[in-house]
């Protein structure tokens, strides 16, 4: 049980024994969590320091009732063993350091790259405890505000369709006659175009399906702006894939920057300020082209645990498994 993310509940059915008394054994008599030397402070956080490795991730994830808690895990231990460098309640700054900075100074000085998002927080606590690490801010979130800018742009269009369609309705009521709506080449009608086109507008052109070309033609031709603001994602995306240096992608994210001004479209203004902001830690990317995809798939790790244990009653305990598997 401590090796491998089992419920007792599975456990108890797959014996025919009751799965909650099997559980208290395992707690109370079975496992070693009546020892358990971090089990006095383990619900504020825990800490792992064998683990530090020269290439950690940090990130957040929910436990419980939205219950918040900051993670910085060990790249090289692929989300197996050896994955959990620190967990500590909560996502304040101050809360963090003083965590980290239980890891001795010349294991902290040891760490080269930290990936994170880009939380202030995050990046002030790295900052404080590992001073000669580089960060890294994940290029999947900086690609992902500017599909956020495309999406804001479809959805304000898409309400626009429904507010005339809404109209279209109206009015022939007054005259006593059968609405019928603009039916498009591929059969959608204006509404179901913008409604259905959500997620073509996440993918490259180059991974379109047959359908998803016609829907995006027939979505283009009408609203212009709209297959701009994709263009414009599209050529952010194309940077993190095609730069191999710094140097080359600062001279492209100019050119960018440039396009942004132009198109006119406010959700992407306020995306180029926010790259703005933090550019000097999103270049860091073309370092070693690391990016926060171990942390999210260790998020993903914890969350399918939690499903396993029908949800975390006890966060000592469910937390004192976790340790057991992966730190």
């Amino acid at each position: 049980m401590d090796n491998h993310p089992i419920s007792c509940y599975h456990l108890g059915h797959y014996f025919q024994i009751d799965g909650k008394q099997l559980q208290e054994q395992y707690k109370e008599h079975i496992s070693d969590y009546s020892h358990w030397d971090q089990k006095a402070h383990a619900e504020d956080w825990m800490l792992f320091v064998n683990n530090v490795s020269t290439r950690l991730s940090i990130d957040e994830t929910a436990l419980s009732n939205g219950e918040l808690y900051t993670i910085v895990t060990n790249k090289e231990a692929k989300g197996r063993k050896g994955a959990i460098v620190a967990m500590i309640k909560g996502t304040v700054a101050e809360n963090i350091i003083s965590v980290l900075k239980k890891i001795p100074e010349r294991l902290r000085k040891r760490v080269q790259e930290v990936t994170m998002d880009m939380a202030a927080n995050m990046q002030l606590a790295i900052k404080r405890c590992f001073v000669n690490a580089h960060r890294v801010i994940d290029r999947f979130h900086v690609q992902k505000l500017a599909y956020d800018a495309v999406q804001e742009v479809r959805v304000k269009y898409r309400w626009e369709a429904i507010d005339a369609e809404n109209e279209g309705i109206a009015t022939v009521k007054k005259n006593k006659t059968a609405y019928h709506p603009e039916v498009l080449a591929n059969g959608d009608t204006l509404k179901q175009l913008l409604a259905r086109s959500r997620y073509l507008l996440f993918k490259h052109p180059s991974k379109w399906t047959r359908n998803q070309e016609l829907r995006a033609a027939l979505l283009f031709e009408r609203y212009p702006k709209l297959k701009n603001a994709y263009h414009i994602a599209q050529k952010l995306g194309d940077i993190f894939r095609v730069c191999k240096s710094k140097e080359q992608a600062f001279k492209r994210l100019a050119i960018w920057y440039n396009e942004v001004e132009a198109c006119e479209i406010d959700s992407f203004r306020t995306v180029a300020r926010s790259i703005q902001s933090h550019y000097l830690y999103i270049l860091n990317f073309f370092i070693n082209r690391a990016t926060n995809a171990s942390a999210e798939s260790f998020n993903a790790k914890i969350k399918a645990f939690r499903a396993t244990s029908r949800g975390v009653r006890d966060i000592k305990f469910f937390l004192f498994r976790l340790a057991k598997i992966y730190a």
